[in-house]
């Protein structure tokens, strides 16, 4: 087998993984199942389900989209599977499908008084 080729199997494995459906990344990765490509993902912040269409998204755009304004009093993080947490900066892009990422929690960042 032939470098090429085994870009050509691993290319179809992909393909195999492909689906129209909404894919909910929590469920997939809880089962143990890799997160296939999908037109849309279903992803957790905080105690919230969204969907989005891409299958990476940045800190920044996690915390809009859970309404978390100003962007900058706030942290979010990726909680993986078996209790780990990761801090995502603001213009960090997460990829979705990555192994073990389950969901997201936010904490507001504490003020400091002048």
């Amino acid at each position: 087998m032939t470098d090429h080729e085994g870009q050509q199997q691993d290319h179809q494995g992909d393909e195999d993984l492909r689906t129209d459906a909404v894919v909910d990344i929590e469920e997939h990765c809880k089962a143990g199942r890799p997160t296939p490509h999908a037109a849309r993902y279903a992803i957790r912040i905080d105690k919230t389900k969204y969907e989005v269409s891409a299958p990476t998204i940045t800190g920044r755009e996690l915390l809009t989209l859970a309404g978390k304004q100003p962007v900058g009093r706030f942290a979010i993080y990726q909680k993986l599977k078996g209790g780990g947490t990761v801090r995502i900066a603001l213009d960090q892009t997460v990829d979705l499908r990555a192994p073990g990422l389950e969901r997201f929690v936010t904490l507001p960042l504490d003020q400091t008084e002048g």
